[in-house]
């Protein structure tokens, strides 16, 4: 099933996103994780792709056995900077013969190292965009960053490249992580205003332990409202404490999203069963009521 069809169609519809492993001897407990994030019924799961293509046999594996085996719909991300041409038609071709349908077209992030991709790689996601067109009929999401790409000079120039990307054939778009509402709002406003009409999913994080937190700051320099640095103040070196807490600081903003009108909303689970078992538990009535 093309995810498309899911966003279009009525009720509230939530995601999770898992990795693949990064060595072939973790794949079983990847696997089982999948298993139990399938059985609190997801609209989709992502699969994503490591970095310089690494896992992507194990990222077309594990999507695999979510659509085909588990029987829920699933999509692929698919990255190119790291890429040649020729091996991401590879995937591609692998990604056909599975008959996976959805893939997030993404550039990726540029290896240290690296100045710029070389003529047989993708310089942008509008390259792989154009490929995955001509390749099949797939349904194509991309990335959004409602605070602004890292990369670009402006958030006017940022939104400028996004319709671009857009107008390239993507099917709908899911937003790098956030954790203050209003910002997404903003941003929506503004899309909107640039004629960039396609669904937009909104990226949730369950934070549930404080060096993540580090992590996400160092890569993205994303804004954490004084209510959320509260949070990790209070229970960050209180591991039980800091996942509840970040369980209920997301399943606050889903409710806020979903109370305004966003029935899409894509959830950074990652690996962690219990995350998607306790952020669907809270939704329990708002998702089947």
């Amino acid at each position: 099933m093309k995810i498309k069809e899911k966003l279009y169609s009525d009720g509230v519809h939530i995601s999770f996103e898992v990795f693949p492993p990064k060595t072939d001897d973790k794949y079983e407990s990847v696997k089982k994780a999948v298993d139990e994030i399938a059985k609190v019924r997801p609209s989709f799961i992502s699969v994503t792709y490591g970095a310089g293509g690494g896992t992507s046999k194990n990222t077309v594996g594990i999507a695999s056995h979510i659509q085909n085996d588990l029987g829920v719909p699933s999509i692929a991300h698919l990255t190119c900077v790291s890429s040649t041409k020729s091996e991401v038609k590879e995937v591609v071709r692998k990604l056909k013969d599975e008959g996976i349908q959805n893939i997030l077209a993404l550039r990726g992030d540029i290896p240290d190292g690296m100045e710029y991709p070389a003529e047989d790689k993708f310089r942008h996601a509008e390259g792989l965009i154009r490929l995955l067109k001509e390749e099949g009929d797939f349904c194509i999401g991309g990335a959004c960053y409602p605070e602004g790409h890292v990369e670009s000079p402006n958030q006017k120039e940022d939104i400028r490249y996004l319709k671009e990307k857009v107008d390239c054939g993507l099917d709908f778009l899911t937003t790098q992580m956030f954790f203050d509402n209003h910002i997404l709002y903003n941003f929506l406003y503004k899309i909107r205003e640039a004629g960039i009409t396609v669904p937009v999913l909104p990226g949730i994080m369950p934070v549930t332990n404080k060096n993540q937190i580090k992590r996400i700051c160092s890569l993205s320099g994303t804004y954490l409202p004084e209510r959320f640095k509260a949070i990790v103040d209070r229970f960050g070196d209180h591991p039980a404490a800091m996942q509840q807490a970040g369980v209920a600081y997301a399943t606050d903003q889903i409710i806020d999203l979903i109370a305004n009108g966003i029935d899409n909303i894509h959830v950074y689970s990652m690996n962690k069963p219990e995350i998607a078992r306790a952020i669907m538990a809270n939704l329990s009535e708002i998702v089947n009521g």
